[in-house]
């Protein structure tokens, strides 16, 4: 069975949801929800894990790889 619980609301803007996104560490590990970003394009809100770190609000942009 799936999970179907909804996503969380943003708590910035009110108006997006925070969607989940997955990465690939440095040795090919798969990092589940890595990110979560805002599904409003106008708000931008973002929060990551890094080395261990938690990061937000940075801007979102395209990846040079």
């Amino acid at each position: 069975m799936e999970d179907e619980r909804p996503f969380p609301a943003c708590q910035k803007c009110g108006a997006g949801l925070l969607i989940p996104l997955s990465d690939y560490g440095r040795d090919g590990a798969s990092i589940r929800y890595k990110a979560w970003v805002c599904s409003s394009p106008d708000c931008g809100f973002n929060i990551r894990i890094d080395n261990g770190e938690i990061s937000f609000g940075r801007a979102i942009g395209q990846s040079q790889k």
